[in-house]
Formats: structure tokens, sequence, C-alpha cells
């Protein structure tokens, strides 16, 4: 499922990309080149952490999300972070650009799977389940907030909370969690204009179609335009400076345009079969640990899926979040694929059974059972 979604996301890409490609960089393969390199080095990793006992990326955990804290405040300090269209998210790395809130979506899962697993009860105390809580995410998608991502702070909370309920707290602290969220987005709107624009656009974008409602209006005539069965692979019009990055968080009204209701239709499909399985393998699993990145990165997944297609179709504001496999980005792909492969190792050794697990770890298990005397 992630192969066809990584397939049918770069064929996309490259459609949605190539206008945009030869008008500012003067080569039409400038962004599926890139993309192709990142999808790469994403495969790299999935297979490498589809192999590795995931339980070892336990104690790591810590340091995991140090890293990703300090990568957070880097890309706020001037000179060191990049900042593009008034956003300052983006670190300099030799030829590329690294994302770290990208990367801190991963280390959020590991510490908060890490972390929830190993408090038990305590995970019910206001002191040392419920406040401990608070301090972690809010810290993590304030940095992200201040970037300013609100989309990627909301998907940062999303997930922490679904794992906090999970693991045990309870409804009452999450419904105090809940609350105390809406007050903070409700804050964070009422005080940056751009982001009270796109409320009021996501409201009404009709009322004015060549201001705020711009972007909300092609996205959704573009969708329009592909009816049942779409115009086809490259035949799309709306990618020719009609829909504001067509090539990142507005790439599925593109594919809705060429592919049509039946095409986005199949591609919603294998996102939701994705999910469905990350879920399923949640439920195998007897470890604490594992069954916390399983949801976790299943959920991440899922949410940014709902998210960044909720607000294309108009069924929530836009945040700008790009879509898993099929935006452009390194960072967020490279992200993606590797949390797949996390969740194939907690898949892998919840299949081989403790005796299986055991050899593995010790280098003995080949993928097959073993035979006896050796």
């Amino acid at each position: 499922m992630v192969i066809a979604l990584l397939v049918v996301g770069l064929l996309s890409l490259y459609s949605a990309s190539f206008a945009i490609g030869e008008r500012e960089y003067g080569n039409p393969n400038y962004f599926i080149v890139r993309q192709t390199i990142f999808a790469l080095m994403g495969l790299a990793a999935m297979a490498f952490l589809m192999r590795l006992d995931y339980r070892r990326l336990r104690r790591l955990s810590v340091l995991l999300m140090a890293v990703s804290i300090v990568g957070l405040v880097a890309v706020l300090v001037p000179g060191i972070g990049v900042v593009r269209n008034g956003s300052a998210r983006w670190l300099d790395v030799g030829p590329v650009e690294v994302q770290p809130s990208e990367l801190a979506k991963l280390a959020l899962v590991l510490y908060m799977s890490a972390w929830l697993s190993s408090r038990g009860e305590h995970i019910r105390d206001l002191s040392l389940g419920f406040l401990p809580f608070v301090v972690i995410v809010g810290l993590v998608a304030g940095l992200v907030l201040v970037e300013p991502d609100m989309g990627t702070a909301v998907v940062l909370v999303l997930v922490a909370t679904t794992l906090f309920f999970l693991a045990g707290a309870p409804v009452s602290h999450l419904a105090l969690f809940l609350v105390l969220g809406a007050l903070v987005s409700y804050a964070v709107v009422l005080t940056h204009d751009y982001r009270l624009a796109r409320v009021e656009a996501f409201l009404a974008p009709e009322a004015d179609p060549y201001g705020k409602g711009f972007q909300l209006v092609q996205l959704k005539t573009a969708l329009a335009s592909g009816g049942l069965m779409g115009l086809g692979w490259g035949a799309g019009r709306q990618k020719f400076g009609f829909v504001p990055g067509a090539h990142t968080d507005g790439i599925f009204a593109i594919l809705g345009e060429e592919l049509g209701f039946v095409g986005a239709m199949a591609v919603l499909a294998l996102f939701a079969l994705l999910v469905g399985r990350g879920i399923y393998v949640a439920l195998r699993v007897r470890d604490p640990f594992g069954r916390l990145v399983a949801v976790g990165v299943s959920t991440w997944l899922g949410y940014q899926t709902l998210i960044n297609i909720g607000g294309i179709s108009g069924l929530i504001p836009l945040t700008g979040i790009p879509l898993p496999f099929f935006s452009y980005g390194g960072s967020a792909l490279i992200a993606n694929l590797a949390a797949v492969g996390l969740l194939l190792s907690v898949s892998r050794h919840a299949a081989l059974g403790e005796e299986g697990r055991t050899a593995f770890a010790e280098g003995r298990w080949a993928g097959g059972p073993r035979r006896r005397g050796t």
C-alpha cells in the first residue's frame, strides 16, 4: 500500500510541478528528480527500521526528542533558520534544507510511547501524568506554532492526545487538555491576521474570490473540474498558476482534477487501508511501547491526510499541511517512510513471538522457522 501511494504520489507530483519547475528553475524535472532522490533515501530508512528491533529505539527516544527540540529552536534563530514566505521552518544542511518539525513528529511518537508506557498507573495522576504531558506536548507544539506552522502543531497535539488517552489517562484529564487546546487555538487565530483570514475564507470563500478566498476557490474548482473519471494524467489546467502550492499542500486538488472522483477515492481508500492495517498491528502487540508506537504512526498519517484533504475540499480551514507521500518535501517524505518502517518493525516482531524476537535480536533469525539442532 505504501509503495502504491508513493508511486502515485511521484506521478502526481511530476504532473503538478513541471509547469512551476519550468517557470521558476527553467527545468520541468526539477522537483520530480529531487523528490525521487528523497524517496530513495526514505525507502532506505524504511528498510533499515523495518529490520531493526523497534525496542532498541526506546533508549534513544529521549536523545531523539532532545535533538528535535534543538532543531525547532534553531530555525527560530536569525541567521540560522531559513525564512520563506514569512515562516522560519528550515535549516540549511549542505545542499539540502531540513525541516525539523517533520522529524519532530517521529521523535514525539517514540518519546511519548516510551514515556507513557513507563508511567503505569501514574498516568492517571494529575501531577505525575497530566502536568508533565502538558509540558512536553506544549513545548514541542509551541515551538512549531511560533515558526509559524499551525497545521503541524495540530497534528502533533492530536497524535499525543490519542496516545495519552489510549495509555490509560482518565477522560476528565483528556477533556481538560482539549479545552486548553481549544482556548490556545482560539487565541492564536485571533492574534494573527492571516489565520483569521483563513477562517473567514473557509466560512465564505466566494465573498472574496480574488483575495482571501482565492486559494480555496481554485482548489474547489480543480476538484470539480475532474468530474467522475478526470481529465487524464498531465491534462489538468489548474496547475498552470491557478492553484497556489499545486505541488505541495494543494496536490490532492490536482490529482482530483486529473484522475477524477474515482481516482481520488481510490487514493483515499489506500490511505484508509494503511491506517487500518496500522491499527490492526497495534491490536496484535502485547508490548505497551510497541502498541503505542503503532497507534502513533497510524494516527499521525491518518490525521495529516484528513487535515490536508479536509482543507482542500473546504470541510475545515486550510492549514498548509502536506499530504503524506504526495506533497513535495524531502523531510516530510523521509519522515513518513521512516515511520512506516517503524510500523513494519513492530508488526514483524509481534508476529515472531518471544522466542523469535530473542533469536532476531541475537542475529539468529533469518525470516523463517529454525531447524532443529541449529
